[in-house]
């Protein structure tokens, strides 16, 4: 699949945002700048989170964000996708009320890698807040085969994917990513897989999200969505942020690693 498909698939994702942004509530464009936390999912924390329910993010999705595709359960976070009694598809979403800067951001979670969906940790800001689209992600798809996709989006610049071949064993790993004012690095479970040292740096404070949705129409970036293969999940056992410079601040985090210290 070429790059330009690609490229042409997150434009529209991104536009597509936008518009479904505009639904959104008072509880999500607010909040003050969010401060270090790790979320072990020992119960759903409302005053951390905020649950997308009963809206798409465009055509392009084929499903609806619902609650009820959402659960926490013996200390892990599900999203799972998923058809009503009637047949239609519905998906999940959460995200952070706050907004977080500088600093590490991490997920523990068993990704699902199915033709036509997006499994995704990311952190974003832009449109709903009168702010430009600043961005960084983790997306985990399968067009052909399992794949994860790192990009960067900075006020308009998002052709900045790179895409890391993934194996699909259902397995925990840990996703980390350090950003930096000069530099951000995306980890798997403590090693580098890739660094941006000279290309766009988001500057804005985010917000953070996991989703996992459908498609039917995005068939060139993520293959074509078949509805038997539903239900899928997204499980997550823990996330946290550190912010700049704070260092090692529990086991499992990639700052406990040597050489991914951030910069002070």
């Amino acid at each position: 699949m070429g790059i330009a498909h690609r490229s042409a698939g997150i434009a529209l994702l991104a536009s597509a945002a936008v518009a479904a942004f505009s639904v959104t509530t008072q509880a999500q464009t607010d909040g003050a700048a969010g401060t270090a936390f790790r979320d072990d999912f020992d119960s759903l924390d409302r005053g951390r989170w905020f649950i997308s329910d009963g809206w798409t993010n465009g055509e392009h999705q084929n499903c609806t964000w619902s609650a009820d595709q959402l659960a926490v359960k013996e200390g892990r976070l599900s999203l799972s996708l998923a058809s009503d009694d009637d047949g239609a598809l519905q998906c999940a979403e959460i995200q952070s009320n706050d907004r977080f800067g500088y600093g590490t951001y991490e997920a523990r979670m068993k990704v699902p890698y199915v033709a036509g969906l997006n499994a995704s940790l990311f952190t974003f800001i832009g449109s709903p807040q009168d702010l430009p689209h600043n961005e960084i992600d983790f997306e985990f798809i399968a067009p052909e085969s399992p794949v994860l996709q790192t990009n960067v989006h900075f006020k308009g610049d998002s052709d900045n994917e790179m895409l890391t071949p993934m194996a699909d064993d259902g397995e925990f790993r840990t996703f980390s990513f350090t950003w930096e004012p000069d530099s951000i690095r995306w980890y798997i479970d403590g090693e580098m897989i890739r660094e941006e040292t000279e290309g766009p740096v988001p500057d804005e404070e985010q917000k953070v999200y996991m989703s996992i949705w459908s498609t039917d129409q995005l068939v060139a970036w993520l293959g074509r969505f078949d509805p038997s293969t539903a239900p899928q999940v997204l499980e997550v056992d823990w996330v946290s942020f550190t912010p700049q410079g704070a260092g090692c601040q529990f086991e499992g985090s990639v700052l406990c690693v040597d050489g991914a210290t951030p910069k002070n």
